[in-house]
């Protein structure tokens, strides 16, 4: 609720300015200047709500609120003062009128003259309205089928002179008629990707299938205006390329198999070649390859390119790999990939290639310095041990084991088991790439990492471990990485290699893997489904392993009791 002494407004502010009032610079009976507005219906409202785009804070709480009958000494004085809006030069009506005019879409253009409204500012209740913006992302122009028939579709991110973001959709016929229209990265010396857009559908937006922080996405239709801005339009800057949602590769933890879609900074340490992927449902063939990037954390991720950011982007960082480029993907998701964590991009994706940006410098000024001689290791390292709550969809291994479980997505469950066996004959390990963690090559004394394209004078071996469980309910053969199957046995697989070497009879080396055998854990696990030469098979991963809490997995059996007994 506003008030300026003599009456009162109910008012709205956007959500970039939530930070002022959460740090307390916006407070209960404080003094704000209103520095920009709008107004906007309430629906079974008769009043129209004041929608606040930009202010500035005068003063803090007063004592009283303004314009009340009691107020005290130190109010007075703080009124006395003059605030900045009480001394701000009176602007005469034709100022006014000029000023917003200057906001309007051209009469010329959009058939009337029409006020140019802030993103923040729009609504689903709202009417008809221009906005003014650049377009900041654009995704290709996919066909799709459903029961409702066939059709095409794209996306577009907008981005307003106030930095303000949203997504806009476009089906069917708007899709084919504004696909040409909305163009990404032309610029000349006054011609920039200005549109007026108007008269779109709003409605709450899905942040599965956008990185934009908006609590809106946009609608557009065939009847909808798109017209690009051609006259002067000031210096460039004036609308933001893009407003970035980065998050650093050692957080990327929280966002594991979750929908929410983000951005990705690093600098490119390795690039694959070319694979070809088959979809199951369709058999239809995508192109995809593989990045590994890192940042300031001095931890690595690999990032899943596909279809055309495969093939293109992907050929640019292979050529550009020597010189460590820096890359930016716009809308990536965080998915499980082994013990750690991937990233893979979407079909709203982009790829920016030693961008301009304040964070790439900065990232390119860490890798210089100090950064390309730094000790790397995986995000994924460390990760086991938050991978999950020990209590998190427990279950037995006759449970985790029937034939339906992990069909069509992955499925995750703790279970307290024992270690029964582990075969001593099998492949324990493969020779990795320190930098990628890929198996390689030796060659000449030296290791060829295909996904990197380079020679490394030394490489490590990591775990691929088969063991099998045992619980009450019966037992199952599960795979081991790297991380886990070092937690259990207590050596690295380096060390390992080297006791076999060097034990003729093998006696050491078995005692060593015996060593497990019996011990009761709590694994945190996954169970999927694999078709191999048409023959559906089950695996199960080991993605955590904690030692068993005996007080707390009492605790929880009498939890058991207590509710099957009820």
């Amino acid at each position: 609720m506003l008030s300026d002494g003599s009456m009162k407004a109910k008012a709205m502010l956007p959500t970039h300015m939530s930070a002022e009032v959460e740090a307390g610079k916006i407070q209960h009976l404080g003094l704000i200047r209103v520095l920009s507005h709008t107004t906007s219906v309430i629906p079974n409202l008769p009043n129209k709500a004041l929608i606040v785009t930009d202010c500035e804070v005068v003063s803090g709480a007063l004592d009283r609120e303004v314009g009340s009958e009691s107020s005290s000494s130190a109010q007075k004085t703080q009124c006395d003062e003059k605030p900045k809006f009480l001394s701000a030069p009176v602007k005469s009506a034709a100022q006014i009128v000029q000023e917003e005019h200057g906001r309007a879409a051209p009469a010329a253009r959009m058939g009337v003259s029409r006020r140019v409204y802030p993103l923040v500012s729009l609504t689903p209740y709202q009417g008809s309205w221009t906005i003014k913006v650049r377009v900041t992302s654009k995704g290709p122009l996919r066909t799709y089928r459903n029961a409702r028939g066939e059709g095409s579709v794209f996306n577009v991110e907008l981005t307003d002179e106030d930095g303000t973001q949203i997504q806009a959709t476009m089906f069917k016929e708007a899709a084919e008629k504004f696909y040409p229209m909305f163009e990404l990265g032309k610029a000349t010396s006054f011609l920039y990707q200005v549109y007026y857009v108007s008269n779109g559908n709003l409605r709450m937006a899905n942040r599965q299938f956008s990185a934009v922080k908006n609590d809106y996405e946009m609608t557009l239709n065939a009847s909808s205006g798109v017209e690009e801005v051609t006259e002067p339009d000031g210096k460039p800057g004036v609308i933001p390329l893009v407003k970035y949602n980065f998050v650093k590769i050692e957080d990327l933890a929280a966002y594991v198999n979750k929908r929410e879609l983000f951005d990705a900074i690093g600098i490119v340490q390795s690039v694959s070649s070319t694979m070809s992927v088959r979809r199951k449902v369709d058999n239809t063939e995508f192109a995809k390859r593989e990045i590994v990037l890192v940042d300031q954390s001095q931890k690595t991720v690999a990032v899943s390119l596909w279809s055309s950011l495969a093939v293109e982007d992907g050929a640019k960082l292979l050529e550009m790999l020597p010189d460590a480029p820096v890359v930016v993907i716009r809308s990536v998701r965080a998915n499980d990939f082994q013990a750690g964590v991937s990233l893979s991009t979407s079909p709203n994706s982009m790829v920016w290639i030693n961008p301009d940006i304040p964070e790439a410098r900065e990232l390119r000024s860490w890798y210089d310095e100090s950064g390309k001689d730094a000790t790397l290791t995986s995000v994924g390292a460390g990760l086991s041990q938050r991978a999950g709550s020990a209590n998190d969809n427990r279950a037995d291994i006759s449970d985790i084991t029937a034939p339906s479980v992990g069909e069509g997505k992955a499925a995750y469950f703790t279970v307290r088991a024992c270690i029964s066996y582990i075969k001593p004959d099998q492949t324990m390990w493969y020779t990795a790439c320190s930098t990628c963690n890929r198996k390689v090559s030796e060659d000449s004394s030296r290791f060829w990492c295909e996904a990197c394209q380079r020679h490394f004078d030394t490489a490590s071996r990591r775990y691929i471990m088969l063991a099998k469980l045992t619980d009450h309910s019966g037992d199952a053969w599960v795979s081991f990485f790297n991380d886990q199957a070092e937690q259990i046995l207590g050596v690295s697989a380096d060390e390992l290699a080297t006791i076999k070497s060097q034990d003729d009879d093998q006696r050491q080396y078995s005692s060593q893997l015996s060593k497990v055998v019996w011990s009761s854990y709590v694994f945190r696990v996954s169970v999927a489904q694999t078709e191999y030469l048409g023959e559906k098979r089950q695996r199960i991963t080991i993605r955590a392993v904690n030692d068993t809490d005996w007080a707390s997995e009492s605790r929880l059996l009498l939890a058991k009791m207590k509710l099957e007994s009820s």
